[in-house]
């Protein structure tokens, strides 16, 4: 006769997409923080790049030493963004955008607009829409302060989202493993506006792939006010909520609810600030990312579309073109197949992304986390292999004393 076990947790989880956790990987973090540090020419960063690198070589050493991964992942956590944090908190540093929207949030609430009516520099341009203000209004209340940072408030959203848009069971995991990582682990220390932005996508994304039109688009709408960088993350909702809503005349009634509720929302919490001074609005949060003010931005990393706009004649107009045309093939790729899983429409999502970051004249480096943060969060959902298996091994192991106790009767 077989033997039969019931699955344990372990069991449930051993096929789970392996999260990078040995002392290769943190050594290999330990090179990127040492790299940044010692060639960036803001404080902030060399701060960072400082503390992170002691944080991730003792987080290799004790990997080395055969300590679990959850003990070098919090040891790396606490130097990567803990220790750096509490430094630029004491000192009063961050990054540009931690001040642009502290700004922004004072402009908001005393002129109605946060945008200035005649930026000069690049400092002075808010580039993003009215709803990241939102992080900033705690200091414009109750005045600067290790408490009242925007920073702070901005990780915590992002955290907060990202945990909400997991399973129960990876709640816990995977945004250590994700904070830890350089490319979020750095934002989270000086500052940085994609991170709500990307965890907001994943819990439109999370409720979407649950059927739930109306929640799906409130948090996608919240996201579409924050930053332009969140409205591709609509039509993969749009087109996900039509396939799990068992498509038909209920999955589109399911996906025309998302869409309104997404665009009501943003346009609620973007129209009455855009509207105060539409001009300023145009100036700052179009023209200045797409390059068409006299003022350059500093998003100037060696990207495709930033190499293409400075050093060839014409390159913008072609920059702007592979943009537009990436848009339209991720949309084709949603009309002629749709995902079917949530998983599988963050993947989709990442890769346009991916492909607009590549492509925009004014980008950086930075703004790589956002298919990061949905890649990390759809391997993080991946359920364990084989359910069926399991299932039928349990039933089996139920059903097994009843055969032979009908065995023995006979």
């Amino acid at each position: 006769m077989a033997l039969f076990a019931l699955p344990t947790s372990p069991d449930l989880r051993r096929d789970r997409p392996a999260l990078p956790g040995d002392a290769a990987w943190w050594a290999f973090c330990a090179a990127t923080a040492l790299t940044l540090g010692a060639f960036s020419s803001l404080m902030p960063h060399r701060v960072w790049g400082a503390a992170a690198a002691l944080g991730y070589t003792a987080a290799a050493v004790l990997a080395a030493r055969g300590r679990s991964p959850r003990t070098a992942g919090a040891v790396a956590v606490t130097g990567a963004v803990l220790l750096p944090l509490l430094v630029l908190l004491v000192v009063d540093r961050a990054q540009l955008e931690v001040d642009v929207v502290a700004r922004s949030a004072g402009l908001l609430l005393s002129e109605g607009t946060p945008y200035l009516e005649r930026p000069t520099v690049p400092e002075d341009f808010n580039p993003y829409l009215p709803g990241m203000a939102a992080f900033g209004i705690p200091e414009a209340v109750a005045g600067p302060g290790p408490l009242t940072d925007p920073r702070l408030w901005m990780g915590a959203g992002f955290l907060g989202a990202f945990a909400l848009a997991l399973p129960a069971g990876a709640r816990r995991e995977a945004p250590r493993w994700l904070a830890a990582c350089p490319l979020v682990a750095l934002p989270l220390a000086v500052g940085g506006v994609d991170l709500p932005v990307a965890g907001l996508m994943c819990l439109g994304l999370a409720r979407a792939g649950q059927g739930r039109a109306g929640r799906a688009g409130l948090v996608l709408g919240v996201a579409a006010a924050l930053k332009w960088t969140a409205w591709p993350a609509m039509p993969v909702a749009l087109a996900l909520l039509a396939t799990v809503s068992s498509g038909g005349r209920r999955g589109s009634r399911a996906a025309l609810r998302c869409g309104l509720v997404a665009l009501l929302t943003a346009a609620a919490l973007v129209l009455p600030a855009a509207l105060r001074d539409p001009g300023a609005f145009r100036t700052h949060v179009v023209d200045f990312p797409l390059g068409l003010t006299g003022v350059v931005s500093s998003a100037a990393s060696p990207l495709p579309g930033h190499l293409l706009a400075t050093q060839l004649p014409g390159g913008r107009t072609l920059a702007l073109l592979l943009l537009g045309v990436s848009a339209l093939l991720l949309a084709v790729s949603l009309l002629v197949r749709p995902p079917a899983t949530a998983s599988a429409a963050a993947a989709r999502l990442a890769l346009g992304l991916l492909l607009a970051i590549a492509f925009m004249p004014a980008t950086r480096f930075g703004y790589l986390v956002h298919p990061l943060v949905l890649a990390a969060w759809a391997l993080a959902r991946q359920p364990p292999a084989h359910p069926l298996r399991i299932r039928e091994r349990v039933r089996d192991l139920v059903r097994e004393p009843v055969r032979r106790r009908k065995q023995d009767s006979r």
